[in-house]
């Protein structure tokens, strides 16, 4: 399964940016129950787990994003979001969307936060 990622770009620090991930038909009749989340991956770095967000809607985030970051759901429309506000240069990184426990990664997004 390979949830597909989008709306990176290119930022200035203090900014914001919105990031949605689309659920595969493959996976849509069981969307609901999953618990989903982001992760990112820097240069140089090893991927990291941002965020998740469970069936019922409970929320987690690293430490270094939270108070920032929001993530939410909606399963009518299979998608996953990631509000992103007050950027810094450190969040630079391509960020993923996938299942938590991750299963095979889809492509991700590029998010760039300039000083």
């Amino acid at each position: 399964v390979q949830l597909q990622a989008s709306g990176g770009g290119l930022v200035q620090a203090g900014g914001s940016l919105r990031l949605s991930c689309a659920a595969p038909r493959s996976i849509t009749s069981v969307f609901n129950p999953l618990t989903l989340g982001w992760f990112r991956q820097a240069p140089d770095k090893q991927r990291e787990l941002v965020a998740t967000i469970t069936s019922t809607r409970t929320t987690n985030y690293a430490d270094s994003v939270k108070g920032r970051f929001t993530i939410s759901r909606d399963n009518s429309r299979k998608k996953v979001y990631l509000q992103m506000s007050s950027l810094e240069p450190e969040d630079t990184a391509v960020y993923y969307c996938n299942t938590d426990p991750p299963g095979h990664w889809g492509q991700g997004t590029q998010v760039t936060v300039s000083s």
